[in-house]
């Protein structure tokens, strides 16, 4: 069951927020967002995936979203929207506005540098030298800011985030827990069979709007910065190498690995589990599907997939055993070709 949600609003309230045009009931009060096939009386369901259509005729909500297409599909109170799915979101963040925190600093915190009065510091947090934060910061309990660190306004820090020296963070930007930004980049140099430590001198700088998942890592770079740029999205338990270059509003899903010195231009989409190798440039607008091993760079936008379709277990070693031999059997085409030409020739 959702969470009931705060004061409700008519629909008419909610278009005039957020437009749409409301068709039926406008006065009809709403105080959540629901599933078609969960809501109940005071919550409004949405329509995004056409496989669940035919909800529309059995669900209980006091009102639903629909694209135009779908306006005149249900008899409800609705709000008609070019991207129900947006909008949804949208309603649900103004349905359900994040607890405001409590401006101060806890008595158990650990301070270093002076810190806004409307920020808010945790219990346990520890803030380092020259540290600078903007309005409203929110730093929850156990976040540790090493010297020199920077945070922009509104930005939020869930418990147990670390930022490394150096590191900026740009404005209502959000770090879930157990975030670690600026740690040292995976760089040795192999010398007669051992490994010399290279040190890790560049930072971290992650722009404005910016979400990143618990347990993400994003590594500081070896000589330049390791940047990911406004609007961008990433996943929980991802991890990004040195120097990587994260263009604006890209999104990179669940468990996915980006090597060093990666580059991803704006926009680009990267799949749950995806592996990007080292030094890759991936274009904007490309769509890398979840769990595909990227080895070269993408030019162009669209989608790429290298992934082996699931399959029965018997099947799957049956090809698999097959395209081990595609090399030979693209030679001996390439030789049948070249006799073919000459016979042609010849006759």
């Amino acid at each position: 069951m959702p969470v009931a949600g705060g004061t409700p609003l008519s629909l008419a309230d909610i278009a005039a927020r957020l437009g749409g045009d409301v068709l039926g009931d406008a006065e009809t009060q709403i105080r959540q967002v629901a599933t078609l096939a969960s809501a109940g009386a005071g919550e409004i369901g949405f329509l995004t995936n056409l496989k669940y259509k035919s909800q529309l005729a059995t669900t209980r909500a006091s009102a639903v979203i629909v694209a135009p297409d779908f306006a005149a599909a249900v008899d409800l109170p609705r709000i008609v929207s070019k991207n129900p799915y947006a909008y949804y979101a949208r309603l649900a963040t103004l349905l359900n506005p994040r607890p405001a925190m409590a401006a101060g600093v806890h008595p158990s915190a650990c301070c270093a540098s002076e810190v806004p009065a409307s920020a808010s510091i945790g219990p346990q947090v520890t803030v380092g030298a020259r540290v600078s934060l903007g309005e409203g910061v929110v730093l929850h309990a156990g976040c540790v800011l090493g010297d020199d660190v920077v945070i922009g306004a509104g930005s939020i820090l869930y418990p147990n985030v670390s930022i490394y020296a150096g590191c900026e963070i740009g404005s209502n930007v959000i770090l879930h827990s157990g975030v670690v930004i600026g740690a040292d980049g995976f760089g040795f140099a192999p010398d007669q069979g051992q490994w010399i430590k290279i040190p890790q001198i560049g930072r971290v700088i992650i722009g404005d709007n910016v979400e990143i998942g618990a347990s993400t890592t994003v590594d500081r770079g070896a000589l330049d910065d390791t940047v990911i740029g406004d609007g961008s999205k990433i996943d929980n338990q991802i991890q990004i190498g040195h120097n990587c270059q994260i263009g604006k509003h890209c999104v990179i899903a669940a468990c996915a690995a980006v090597a060093g010195s990666v580059t991803l231009q704006d926009n680009v989409i990267i799949g749950g589990a995806a592996m990007i190798a080292g030094h890759v440039t991936i274009a904007s607008g490309a769509v890398i599907s979840g769990g595909s091993l990227v080895m070269k760079n993408i030019t162009r936008p669209g989608q790429y997939t290298s992934v082996f379709p699931l399959e029965e277990h018997g099947h799957w070693l049956h090809n698999a055993a097959q395209i081990r031999h595609l090399a030979k059997l693209a030679e001996r085409v390439t030789e049948l070709e070249k006799k073919l030409k000459n016979t042609n020739v010849e006759g």
